[in-house]
């Protein structure tokens, strides 16, 4: 079956740990949503499919945007962050339709919407050329794709940062920046490819980078430990430890917290970010 790693990562250990720190994500992940969402300037009236929409934090505000007489739809292969996503749009009395489906495969309706969105959604299909091929089959003609997407992971502080800190300590594998993962788009004229393979035009990619705030608390030490409990449930690092011996881990925990602690500020515990702003047409 297509994405069948990402579909058995997601709806277990990740994505109970992706709906255990949902208030986290958004808070760390706003600049980054909120640029997504500029780009893509959902309307009155329009219809929207959010993919990957996780625990729901973009698919609400879209939901707003598109008000009166919108309506989005929200997709994701992940069971858990679904459930979350059903109960915050319930406590808001927002009639959003999420459905439990991989939007690469799933029967989507034809030329039925306005606009294909995503917030850090869309890099992970096996097959992304042909995944976005079906996704545009549900614009309307002359309708809008806007994501963001991470860049390359030596762009990325949240991921190189903990990596160099566990070198040495524990096995780093080899991996191909082209797999599905949250780096398959850091590479831009593939991405370019991959989007315009699928049918997409007027594409356009531009760099956007904001800080990420992992770390909070009333004290320099508080936000320390935020930013250690964060990243040892978000990211590169759970993986890394995963069934690990106690010293290993020990010894791996101290250095990622002395990592972070090169970052600590009056700000708390800040990690540079990269991603693209993505924009296409369907002709």
């Amino acid at each position: 079956m297509k994405n069948a790693s990402q579909i058995d990562d997601w709806n277990g250990a990740t994505g109970a740990r992706w709906v255990d720190n949902q208030e986290r994500l958004d808070r760390i992940l706003a600049p980054y949503g909120d640029a997504a969402l500029d780009a893509a300037a959902a309307r009155a009236g329009e219809a929207v499919l959010d993919i990957g929409c996780g625990a729901g934090g973009t698919t609400l505000a879209l939901a707003e945007s598109v008000q009166p007489g919108g309506r989005v739809v929200g997709i994701d292969i992940s069971e858990p962050l679904i459930v979350r996503a059903r109960e915050r749009a319930a406590a808001v009395g927002l009639p959003i339709d999420f459905r439990l489906e991989d939007a690469s495969r799933a029967p989507l309706p034809a030329a039925a919407f306005d606009l294909l969105f995503s917030r850090f959604g869309v890099m992970f299909f096996d097959a992304p050329s042909a995944a976005f091929r079906h996704m545009r089959t549900a614009l309307k003609p002359g309708g809008r794709l806007a994501f963001i997407c991470w860049r390359s992971a030596a762009e990325n502080d949240w991921a190189k940062l903990p990596i160099a800190a566990l070198r040495g300590i524990v096995p780093i594998p080899d991996s191909d920046p082209n797999t599905p993962g949250p780096y398959a788009f850091g590479n831009r004229a593939r991405l370019e490819g991959i989007l315009a393979e699928a049918g997409f035009t007027d594409i356009a990619i531009q760099p956007f980078d904001a800080p990420l705030i992992y770390g909070v608390g009333a004290s320099r030490k508080a936000a320390l430990d935020d930013a250690l409990d964060y990243m040892m449930q978000i990211g590169p690092v759970p993986r890394l430890l995963a069934d690990k011996p106690e010293d290993m881990r020990a010894k791996a925990i101290a250095a990622v917290r002395e990592a972070l602690a090169s970052r600590l500020g009056e700000a708390g515990v800040v990690i540079d970010g990269a991603a693209w702003v993505v924009t296409g047409r369907n002709p």
